[in-house]
């Protein structure tokens, strides 16, 4: 499985990968959440693209844990997230807001290993 690839700089801020779910607890094509510690992470697996990402489930425009339901595909390439309740769209790469709106949102690595989604966390 190809997983988020993470930069030089992303990866040596990786304290450690959280065991988020077994592979099969995902949908293909889609988004579910899951939580660590007070955090809510929204994964996403792009079965036809053989990629998984992650990034925080709350949508920074009106304040609702709703990203992990929400549409996903790509803009000129690039992973994306739309919010189901007003299509503001995400990369799921870099977190920046497609739609030229200045919030955006937190992504993180993802790794699969032995059936399982890790996602890297900073302490």
């Amino acid at each position: 499985m190809i997983q988020t690839p993470p930069s030089a700089d992303r990866l040596a801020e990786i304290s450690f990968w959280f065991k988020a779910a077994e592979v099969s607890a995902f949908p293909e094509n889609g988004g579910a959440c899951v939580k660590y510690q007070d955090q809510q992470i929204a994964v996403f697996h792009f079965a036809k693209r053989n990629e998984w990402y992650a990034s925080q489930n709350l949508c920074p425009h009106k304040q609702q844990m709703i990203l992990a339901r929400g549409l996903i595909g790509d803009q000129c390439g690039e992973p994306k997230v739309a919010c189901p309740f007003h299509k503001k769209t995400f990369s799921l790469l870099t977190g920046e807001n497609l739609n030229g709106e200045c919030y955006h949102i937190e992504t993180y690595p993802v790794k699969i290993e032995d059936g399982y989604v890790y996602i890297g966390m900073r302490e």
